[in-house]
């Protein structure tokens, strides 16, 4: 039977309940139970396909080409899984499913409501989630904030799932420090409402800017009624969360509840990565040029994917992220970065400052890696500054000499959210080039997300002045890369490669982008 730990936040947004999902996860994946985690939002968007990064931060791509919360890339992350569409639920989602079975004549005779049909949705598609993955543990994230009307319903169910099932709530809470003193008050308000809502928390896990003293670890568990109160303080990695959970007594909070048996933790080899990336000298600098770097959480996998690249190599860049539009008449400011990014996005905003960064690269040879849209702009880039011609992205303008074009199949789309190009596709990789180099074998697989696509009546021009097709499938160009020899290392993949980064097995395209970029700091 499997057993349920439910994660909710109190007081504020942005406190990292999904790390803390994760971090729970790991302590009990490395114990030998086998984990899944889970997630509610409560918007009614049916998922994160058509969110903007400013609002809302990255929107991650799971293997199925489920476009949801970014939350998930730190769940695959952590625990280095492969995760599915189920996992992932909306407000959206559950509202569109019980309306279109109500319009089928599903409900007939029955007025359709909140409880019990909307609550019988949520924790029927929970159990049948956990059981139909043969888990030990499911790990349900619950979006927002206790408090918010949107996840009222949400929570009610899950009230209800613990009056039939294991269920154990976990807290998540904010500390403000007020002139050096950590004050409890709003979590015992935060918990009071959680109790009005038929939840008690087993553990209350408390974000602050230093660790908690005695007293006032007492005095939450004294007016919050809970056993378990537990520091997450400022840490100087993500990843260091769960080894300080379980210094805190995480497992002992969950084997006293479930009535587990003692096991011990295999956190040896990821302790071993967080040291080595905690102690990694500070040497070069990466730049990351984009349109929507006010928000950096736009980007999250992208940086996590750097940093996961950095603790296999020993050695730590500054990671920098350069708004696009600022280097409009001052590229030569990218002349202080060893290597530079220009990674997926949509849109016209920036286009042209993206292309000169990328022709920045070329000239100066200084390692690029172009993802999605980036690599898409070094081709634009390419057939006008190398092969002369009038070109551009059909999604941005239309030129006579278009190097990218929309994808024939994406010609009759009507609908925009869950229509792009998504997922996992497997791409054919050429031999004797450095994306082979790379990756080590004729054959690939990395997800996706996109809608137009290289112009392949260009690619005998591109190659014979020094862009090389790396690796395609079927028909639609993977991967370009330029000749070395010529322009020095650069890489397009239209893959996000960061998506299957993991922190225990980094993507290898950055782990080489980074070898190319620190090279002189490597001794290679």
């Amino acid at each position: 039977m499997p057993n349920y730990i439910v994660v909710l936040g109190s007081i504020m947004s942005g406190l990292g309940k999904g790390i803390l999902t994760a971090s729970i996860g790991k302590i009990l994946q490395s114990r030998g139970f086998k984990v899944k985690p889970m997630k509610f939002d409560g918007y009614l968007n049916v998922d994160c396909g058509t969110m903007n990064p400013f609002r809302h931060g990255e929107v991650f791509v799971l293997r199925d080409g489920k476009e949801v919360d970014m939350d998930f890339g730190t769940y695959e992350r952590f625990l280095n899984i492969d995760l599915d569409a189920d996992a992932s639920i909306t407000g959206g989602r559950i509202f569109k499913d019980i309306i279109e079975r109500e319009r089928e004549g599903k409900f007939l005779g029955r007025d359709v409501q909140f409880v019990p049909h909307v609550t019988n949705w949520i924790k029927d598609h929970i159990v049948s989630y956990a059981n139909k993955n043969n888990l030990d543990f499911l790990i349900i994230e619950v979006g927002g904030t206790v408090g918010d009307i949107e996840n009222s319903y949400f929570i009610e169910a899950l009230r209800q799932l613990s009056m039939k099932e294991k269920v154990m709530f976990v807290q998540l809470t904010y500390l403000p420090n007020l002139y050096g003193e950590l004050k409890t008050k709003p979590t015992q308000h935060a918990t009071q409402i959680l109790r009005g809502m038929g939840i008690q928390p087993s553990v209350i896990v408390a974000r602050a800017n230093k660790r908690l003293d005695k007293e006032t670890r007492e005095k939450i568990k004294l007016y919050c009624n809970v056993d378990y109160v537990m520091n997450d303080h400022e840490l100087s990695t993500v990843y260091e969360l769960p080894l300080l959970l379980e210094q805190e007594g995480m497992y002992e909070a969950i084997r006293t509840f479930f009535k587990l048996e003692c096991r011990k933790a295999e956190l040896d080899s990821w302790e071993s990565r967080v040291n080595k990336l905690k102690t990694s000298p500070h040497k070069g600098k990466i730049a990351i040029v984009g349109k929507y770097t006010k928000q950096v959480d736009s980007y999250a996998s992208l940086r996590e994917a750097l940093i996961n690249a950095s603790a296999e190599l020993g050695i730590k860049p500054s990671i920098e992220f350069v708004e696009a539009e600022d280097i409009k008449g001052n590229v030569e400011q990218l002349s202080q970065y060893d290597g530079i990014i220009v990674p997926g996005g949509f849109g016209k905003r920036g286009v042209e400052e993206k292309i000169k960064a990328i022709q920045f690269a070329r000239e100066n040879k200084k390692p690029f890696l172009g993802i999605c849209f980036g690599m898409q702009l070094m081709a634009v880039e390419f057939a006008r500054n190398v092969m002369g011609l009038d070109a551009c992205s059909e999604e941005i303008e239309s030129c006579k000499d278009p190097a990218v074009i929309l994808q024939p199949n994406q010609k009759d789309v009507k609908q925009i959210g869950g229509t792009l190009r998504l997922g996992d596709y497997e791409m054919d990789i050429k031999e004797g080039t450095i994306l082979h180099e790379i990756y080590g074998k004729d054959k690939a697989i990395e997800r996706h997300r996109h809608r137009y696509e290289i112009n392949p009546k260009y690619i005998l021009s591109f190659e014979d002045n020094g862009l090389i097709v790396s690796a395609t499938h079927k028909d639609l160009i993977e991967a370009m890369e330029y000749d070395r020899k010529k322009f020095g290392f650069g890489i397009g993949l239209q893959a996000h490669p960061e998506f299957t980064s993991r922190f225990e097995r980094p993507s290898p395209v950055f782990v080489r982008f980074l070898k190319e970029s620190l090279a002189s700091f490597l001794g290679s």
